[in-house]
C-alpha cells in the first residue's frame, strides 16, 4: 500500500514537473515581454521638438520619435526601453539627453506603443534594433561614430547584441541590465529547479556576447535594484573589454536611477559622451 502511494506521488510529481516545463517552454515569451500600447506621454511634456518616425520592416512598421538637437552636428543617441515600457514612459530620459545637447531616437519594438501589433520575440526585437540603426545611418546618414546606443533592462541586452554587430558605434550605455534570461530564471526558486538550458528559447545571452565588444562601454546600475541584482552588472563588467566604466548609483532601484542618481548620473553620462563622440 505504501509502495503504491509512493509511486502515485512520484507519478503525480513527475507529471506536474513536466507540465511546468512545457508551460514555461511555450509561454516564456509572455513572461519576457509585456507589451504596452498605451502612450502615457509624448516629448511635448517637456516642450521638445519631435517628429514621428515610421520604419518599415517585414511589411510591418516600427514607430519612433526623433528628437533633434538644435545643433545639427550633435551626436545622436538610440534608446532601447525595457520589456514593460514604451516610448511614452521614457520621455524623462529624452529630456535629459536633450539637455546634454544630443539628438535622440526612441523606438518601440513591434508589439509596443504604436508599432505593428505582432507579439515580440528575441529575433524580432533584434531586427527592430537593426532597422532603427539603419534608419539613423542610412536614412539620416549619421556617421556611426556619432551614434551612442543606450539600453535599459531588456533594452540593455538588445543594445549589447547590436553593439556586437556594429563595432563602429561611438559607445554603448546600459542601465540595469542582466547577464542572461537563463540566469534571471535561476533567481526564481521554482524556475531554478527546472532544466533551463533546455527550456529557455528567449536567451538574451549578454554574458556570452559582451567579451567581443569593440566599442567603449558605460554601465549604470542601482544598488537597490529590486528586479536585476547589481551582481549581474558586475559579472558583465568583469568580462567586458576596455575601455569600460561601471557606475553604481546608491539607493537607486530598477526604474528610477536617472532620478535618484542625478547629478552623478548626468555627469558620468556627459563625460562619456564627450570622450567618445569623435569630435
Amino acid at each position: 500500500m505504501l509502495k503504491k502511494l509512493c509511486l502515485t506521488i512520484l507519478g503525480t510529481s513527475t507529471s506536474l514537473y513536466i507540465a511546468v516545463c512545457l508551460l514555461l517552454l511555450w509561454g516564456q515569451k509572455k513572461l519576457v515581454f509585456v507589451p504596452d500600447s498605451q502612450i502615457k506621454a509624448t516629448p511635448e511634456k517637456y516642450k521638445l521638438d519631435y517628429q514621428d518616425v515610421w520604419i518599415n520592416i517585414d511589411r510591418e512598421k516600427i514607430h519612433g520619435w526623433w528628437i533633434p538637437s538644435t545643433n545639427k552636428f550633435a551626436p545622436a543617441i538610440l534608446y532601447f526601453h525595457g520589456n514593460a515600457s514604451n516610448n511614452g514612459d521614457i520621455v524623462d530620459n529624452a529630456a535629459i539627453f536633450n539637455q546634454l545637447g544630443l539628438s535622440t531616437l526612441l523606438i518601440d519594438y513591434r508589439g509596443y506603443g504604436k508599432s505593428s501589433p505582432t507579439f515580440p520575440n528575441e529575433t524580432r526585437v533584434y531586427e527592430d534594433a537593426t532597422a532603427a540603426w539603419e534608419y539613423l545611418t542610412q536614412t539620416r546618414q549619421i556617421d556611426p561614430q556619432h551614434i551612442f546606443v543606450y539600453g535599459h533592462s531588456l533594452g540593455g541586452a538588445i543594445a549589447i547584441e547590436l553593439a556586437s554587430k556594429q563595432p563602429n558605434m561611438a559607445g554603448l550605455i546600459t542601465e540595469g541590465t542582466f547577464t542572461s534570461i537563463k540566469e534571471m530564471g535561476r533567481l526564481n526558486p521554482l524556475f531554478s529547479l527546472l532544466p533551463l538550458n533546455l527550456i529557455v528559447t528567449q536567451r538574451f545571452d549578454s554574458i556570452n556576447k559582451i567579451a567581443s565588444l569593440k566599442t567603449p562601454l558605460l554601465m549604470f546600475h542601482g544598488t537597490d535594484d529590486e528586479i536585476i541584482p547589481p551582481e549581474m552588472a558586475k559579472k558583465l563588467f568583469d568580462i567586458a573589454p576596455q575601455p569600460k566604466q561601471l557606475v553604481l548609483i546608491n539607493k537607486a532601484e530598477h526604474n528610477n536611477l536617472h532620478k535618484v542618481g542625478s547629478p552623478e548620473y548626468i555627469l558620468n553620462l556627459k563625460q562619456f559622451i564627450l570622450e567618445n563622440s569623435g569630435d
